[in-house]
């Protein structure tokens, strides 16, 4: 029996069997579309993944360091806020294909890049991610190195120093990420059911801080009378772009590759009303606690500290710094697996789909996280910012540009399922590369992240999300139009 697809009245679509396409190069289990029946995410699932997500250090960081870098408390919040508005508009528009016919990110990227060009945007997604995990193992081993130093007070000198940090950090620092690979391999179920408790646990005790903060610097009113140092439209607009730009930055790979969740998704609505409620909401609130208590801290310490590990270790109480750091290190967990191991574990093994799974590509992410140097990157605000987030942006938006005008203007949502798994289907294109896609995708990643290394391009480095996104559509539009 041949190979059909069978479309359900809510729009969905699985194949009737999966034996012709196990059959070919291009497929792996961890690859494989979601057959219907195992769809089974919720509204709630997806909120909980989001609230988890972003109820994370990296997001306390980015909104603290808006503070350090001059910001009022007010224009940090609306800064914040429409980067987040923003971001879920492409969020969305790439969510749907993955509860429509259950695929994968990289397998999704297969119909505007080709069955090979498809390695492109994934192992560039993929290498951002990798950086990620190791951002996200690298505070969650400061975190667990806090929280040894306060069960023992002697554990930072115990075994002398490398490379400028104590030995017992860098001992924290890969026990964390073994922690990671752990989870990596106890699979994607488990991830479930620690993002459900993680979420509101997290938010708890991140609430508990922020009536601390307000109690210790005597009330709300000292706290909103900071007016910051950007007091005019001159002085706030150099610092407000690049800030808009790495807000879409933070959330622009999940902005790519959401089909790795929505892909279990049990209906369009269920997922897209799940991400509206709780994407926008939580960044927001949860940012807003983080300004709160980094604009708190210029009071009660007399100086702003925007890294809440270095905030917390100033705690008195020994078993307060415990529960603080236990909080931050399950939280940095949960977001890590989930935002930085699931896409580019599916990546790689898209790339090597007879040699790689899902495991072996989160083995892979931790390795070359660790390669990245997250020490270096987490050095100082204006790095994190500049240099981090508006740096991969760039190359990012352009991935997006070209994935939304494929799937929404030229495709009008219509993909053939079973021949984005074959070589010899509708999207091997030229040799299993679409020229359009790839010229596209490089043309707006290279003049979006120009400014970073000449400066009169500097003002459209600072836009390089919207710069990338809107010349890489544009050009694949056109380019796909004269085929």
């Amino acid at each position: 029996m041949s190979t059909r697809e069978v479309a359900h009245p809510d729009g969905r679509i699985e194949l009737s069997d999966h034996d012709e396409i196990e059959r070919s190069p291009l497929f792996n289990h961890d690859l494989a579309p979601v057959r219907v029946a195992e769809r089974t995410w919720n509204t709630w699932d997806y909120a909980a993944l989001w609230v988890s997500m972003a109820h994370c250090i990296p997001t306390y960081m980015m909104a603290s360091s808006l503070i350090k870098n001059g910001m009022s408390w007010w224009q940090a919040l609306i800064t914040i806020a429409l980067g987040n508005i923003i971001v879920l508009a492409p969020i969305l528009l790439n969510s749907h294909p993955g509860t429509r016919y259950g695929i994968p990110f990289p397998v999704f990227a297969r119909a505007a890049y080709g069955t090979v060009g498809a390695n492109l945007p994934a192992l560039m997604r993929a290498l951002v991610a990798c950086g990620w995990f190791g951002i996200q193992a690298w505070i969650g081993g400061l975190a667990l190195h806090a929280f040894f130093a306060s069960l023992w007070h002697g554990w930072p000198a115990a075994l002398g120093r490398v490379h400028g940090y104590p030995t017992t950090q860098w001992i924290s620092f890969l026990l964390f990420w073994a922690l990671n690979i752990l989870v990596i391999y106890k699979g994607m179920e488990l991830l479930r059911r620690v993002e459900r408790w993680a979420a509101p646990f997290v938010l708890v005790m991140t609430a508990i801080l922020v009536w601390w903060a307000i109690d210790r610097a005597d009330g709300l009113g000292p706290i909103m009378e900071q007016s910051g140092r950007l007091h005019t439209w001159g002085e706030f607009w150099p610092v407000f772009v690049p800030s808009l730009t790495a807000m879409i930055g933070f959330w622009s790979t999940l902005s790519l590759n959401m089909p790795d969740f929505t892909r279990f998704g049990r209906s369009q609505r269920e997922q897209a009303v799940g991400q509206i409620v709780a994407l926008p909401t939580t960044m927001t609130a949860f940012a807003a606690m983080g300004v709160v208590i980094t604009s708190a801290t210029a009071i009660i310490y007399g100086e702003q500290i925007w890294e809440p590990i270095a905030l917390m270790s100033r705690f008195e109480s020994p078993w307060l710094v415990a529960i603080a750091m236990f909080t931050i290190v399950v939280a940095t967990l949960a977001v890590n697996i989930a935002a930085n191991v699931v896409s580019p574990a599916n990546d790689f093994a898209n790339a090597f789909p007879s040699k790689i799974d899902f495991k072996t590509g989160g083995l892979i992410t931790g390795i070359l996280g660790i390669l990245f140097q997250p020490w270096e990157l987490l050095a100082d605000s204006k790095r994190y910012i500049d240099g981090w987030l508006i740096g991969y942006s760039g190359a990012l938006g352009s991935i997006a540009g070209v994935l939304i005008v494929d799937y929404w203007i030229i495709r009008k949502t219509n993909l053939v399922l079973r021949d984005l798994y074959v070589p010899d289907g509708v999207y091997r294109y030229q040799g299993g590369w679409n020229p359009a896609a790839v010229i596209a995708t490089v043309v707006g990643a290279g003049v979006a992240l120009a400014g970073a290394f000449w400066a009169p391009m500097r003002m459209i480095y600072d836009w390089a999300w919207f710069i990338g996104f809107g010349l890489s559509g544009a050009l694949y539009w056109i380019l796909s139009s004269r085929r």
